[in-house]
Parts: C-alpha cells; sequence; structure tokens
C-alpha cells in the first residue's frame, strides 16, 4: 500500500451554527486560543507525515487560502523589529510551501461525499485523509497518526470512532463491527444518522478518515442518501466486503467545534494545556466560578 502523502479538507460550509460570527469570517477561521480550526487540521495532517493539502472551499473562503500564505509585508515588519521572533516562527509555521495546498470550490452545498470527490483530481490513484476541521482532536500521538499507521498495517481504509448516546445517533454516521479487541475493530456495515432503534451500534464516525481511492468509483454515481445530500458514508459502505475497513476507537480528546458550547470547550482546554498560559486561566477561571 502506498504511503499517505495527502489529506482533503473539506471547508466549504456556511456555518450557520455561529452566525453572526461567520456571516463575513470562515467558520474554520474561528480560533482556539490563538491559531484558527483549520490550522489545528494542517498541524495535525503534518505529524502524520502528510505533505499535500486539498482544500475544498466554497464562496466567502480566502481568508483561508490567505492564512497558509506566505504574509510578505507581516514577516518583514516582525523581522525589522528585532524583538519578534517568537511571532515571526509563529507566522512561518502557519505557511503551506508553495505547490504543496490546492484550493478547489464545492460549488453547489451537495453533502460531504461531494466535497470529498472535488477532491479527486489531485488525490489520483492513492490512499489518502480526510479531516473535518469542525472536529478538533487533541492527543499524542494525532488522530490522523494513529489512522495511518492502522491503514498502513491492515492495508486498506481506516475511521476513527467513539461512543456516543443512543440516543444521539441520529446526529452522526454510525458503524456496525466484528473482531473487536477493545480498540481495533473489522467494520461490517455503516448508516449515516439512523434513529436510535435502528442504529447498528453506539459508535459513530468523528471526521478523522484513511481511505483507499475506490472511494471515488462510488461516488461518482452522485447518489443522494440522507437528507437528499451525497454522503460519504454512503460510498465507504459499498467499500466494505472489498477490501479492508476497521474502525478504531479514538482514545483522545475530541470536541465538536461546530457548534457553541464545545467551541467554548476546546477553548477552555486548549488554555488550560499550553504551558505559557495555563496558570493564569486556571486563576481565570477559578475567579469566574467565584463570581
Amino acid at each position: 500500500m502506498a504511503r499517505v502523502r495527502k489529506a482533503v479538507l473539506p471547508v466549504a460550509g456556511l456555518g450557520t451554527r455561529f452566525l453572526p460570527a461567520t456571516k463575513a469570517i470562515p467558520k474554520e477561521m474561528l480560533t482556539i486560543v490563538d491559531r484558527p480550526l483549520i490550522q489545528y487540521a494542517v498541524e495535525e495532517c503534518r505529524a502524520a507525515g502528510i505533505e499535500e493539502f486539498v482544500f475544498v472551499t466554497g464562496r466567502n473562503k480566502q481568508p483561508i487560502e490567505d492564512h497558509f500564505d506566505h504574509a510578505y509585508e507581516l514577516e518583514a515588519t516582525l523581522e525589522a523589529r528585532g524583538n519578534k521572533q517568537v511571532e515571526l516562527a509563529q507566522t512561518r509555521e502557519a505557511t503551506i510551501t508553495t505547490g504543496k495546498a490546492i484550493f478547489t470550490r464545492q460549488q453547489k452545498p451537495l453533502g460531504l461525499g461531494h466535497a470529498v470527490w472535488c477532491a479527486r483530481p489531485w488525490i489520483g490513484n492513492e490512499p489518502f485523509a480526510v479531516l473535518l476541521p469542525d472536529e478538533l482532536t487533541l492527543s499524542t500521538p494525532g488522530c490522523t497518526a494513529e489512522l495511518v499507521a492502522l491503514s498502513e498495517k491492515t492495508g486498506g481504509s481506516v475511521i476513527a470512532v467513539m461512543d456516543v448516546p443512543r440516543e444521539q445517533t441520529s446526529r452522526y454516521g454510525i458503524v456496525a463491527i466484528r473482531n473487536d479487541d477493545g480498540t481495533v475493530a473489522e467494520v461490517t456495515g455503516m448508516v449515516e444518522k439512523p434513529k436510535p432503534a435502528d442504529a447498528p451500534s453506539t459508535l459513530s464516525i468523528i471526521g478523522r478518515y484513511v481511505l483507499l481511492p475506490e472511494v471515488f468509483d462510488h461516488l461518482d454515481k452522485h447518489e443522494t442518501g440522507a437528507g437528499g445530500e451525497i454522503q460519504l458514508t454512503d460510498a465507504m459502505a459499498r467499500m466494505i466486503g472489498r477490501s479492508p475497513f476497521h474502525a478504531m476507537r479514538y482514545r483522545g480528546a475530541r470536541y465538536d467545534c461546530g457548534n457553541r458550547l464545545g467551541f467554548l470547550k476546546a477553548n477552555v482546554a486548549v488554555s488550560l494545556a499550553r504551558p505559557d498560559i495555563a496558570r493564569e486561566s486556571r486563576a481565570l477561571l477559578a475567579s469566574l466560578l467565584k463570581s
């Protein structure tokens, strides 16, 4: 199996759950402490050895492209000041090397499967990762690094899953499994947003995938599923039995930053984990809880 070198990052969503903040700013550019959500996803990819990025964007997403570009004026200003070396390094770390980032538009909101399909010309016949930037995962090693390693071991597709309360299965893609060792299991089926009574398990897909390129053969058909959209879950389900397909229980921290409370929790958690601001963050939270 070829090494996983490329990642698809679907970032075309309108961010309606965060209005009015996302009226003019892409939701992926909302910050967790001092980095936008999308940068966390790119850093997670880099830690997994991924070198090339395909951003599937939409209208008003130009700030994402600008963020990963070389900021000549800003860098020159920081360098000239002499005492801004930390800030200069942080700015340069956010840059993606020329030729390693592709930005393509999903011109109609036809679903996650369609967004991934839009990346096909740049993925070619290689295995690739998919990361949903709304889902912030924090662990060492990173979630994507674990998936890449497992995919290389099994020679097939791998998805990250976590348990959810049964009454919430209608919000997620849910998998059916067998040969479960408590961490890795063989996937025997999956369904998008099943009713709790119909869900084959409570293991939900959490927005981290490593997929074989055969998924495009199914996405090419543009068949619609739940919500009248082209679902990635449906295309993956059709791959089961044709090539190895496994689910990995993710043990790290995961925050759904697509909603306000999850976004707030992520900011608090990252603040408390950052050595440079952890002490002050704890003191601030303590004082707020007393008031």
